[in-house]
């Protein structure tokens, strides 16, 4: 059955003034796209199971396991999850802690993760002076000390970018050169490249390998195979997409989830995995 509920209509995270809420979604019971919307709370998102890819800010961000999208209040945004996911969200009353003011893909320790979790049980509605109150002011104290992580895509308000952006996020294996991209968009390769670093701060190709890296973050999380994966992604050769997302995370992508899952990889029975 195809689930028919929005996650947006699930929780009113503002019809409370409490610090923090929680609140724990299984997208097998809602549909995958979350449409556009926002509200006063700030808002974490956290993959508990597969991943979630949320539009904010002119950005695109990454919620793989084990990290976090910080979303501050006020900011609209949208999100598309994988058809496995299973996601916490914590709502942050403005003030109530030390977070920061924009957008940023957070390192979640398992403490964290646990006591969110605890404060999912909780609901909307727990005594301001109770044990869930004192958690949660413990959470919110310690997830203000997690480190930064660059799980993002910046994509910029201007239409030119949006085009490629959007083409590339719907087809990311296209290999277009920077020169064939000018043409479609009506520009000089120069100036294309100059707008690209004016609006995103990489150039092109690393812009274009940063997307790659959310790609497949995603896509890995949600089980599917490093070859695959790396197919999907215009890649020669297994070797050559590890490669490339070695020198991103310092790490392979195997022995990525595998330090974040307790040992296991996120790919399906039967298929190959990383090396």
């Amino acid at each position: 059955m195809t689930p028919s509920s929005s996650a947006v209509s699930v929780l009113d995270p503002d019809l409370t003034l409490l610090p923090a809420v929680a609140h724990r979604l299984d997208f097998t019971e809602h549909q995958a796209e979350v449409p556009l919307h926002t509200h006063r709370k700030g808002q974490l998102i956290l993959a508990l199971h597969g991943a979630v890819t949320c539009t904010a800010a002119d950005q695109i961000w990454i919620v793989p396991p084990h990290c976090g999208v910080w979303i501050p209040g006020a900011i609209p945004h949208s999100a598309r999850a994988t058809a496995n996911a299973r996601l916490n969200y914590l709502f942050v009353e403005p003030g109530a802690a030390n977070l920061p003011d924009s957008c940023r893909t957070l390192s979640i320790s398992p403490m964290i993760r646990e006591m969110i979790d605890r404060l999912a049980d909780e609901g909307a509605d727990y005594p301001a002076d109770g044990h869930a109150a004192r958690l949660a002011r413990v959470a919110l104290d310690e997830l203000a000390r997690m480190p930064r992580q660059r799980f993002n895509l910046p994509v910029s308000g201007n239409p030119k970018i949006r085009l490629i952006a959007d083409a590339l996020t719907t087809e990311p294996s296209d290999r277009r050169t920077l020169g064939e991209w000018a043409g479609r968009v009506a520009m000089s390769e120069r100036s294309l490249a100059r707008l690209i670093v004016r609006e995103t701060g990489l150039t092109f190709g690393r812009w274009r390998q940063q997307l790659h890296l959310v790609v497949a973050l995603r896509e890995l999380a949600s089980g599917e195979a490093v070859q695959n994966v790396s197919v999907a992604l215009g890649y020669d050769s297994v070797n050559a997409f590890i490669t490339m997302f070695k020198k991103a995370l310092g790490t392979t992508p195997a022995q990525y989830f595998a330090q974040r899952n307790g040992g296991r990889s996120p790919a399906r029975p039967g298929r190959p995995r990383s090396r």
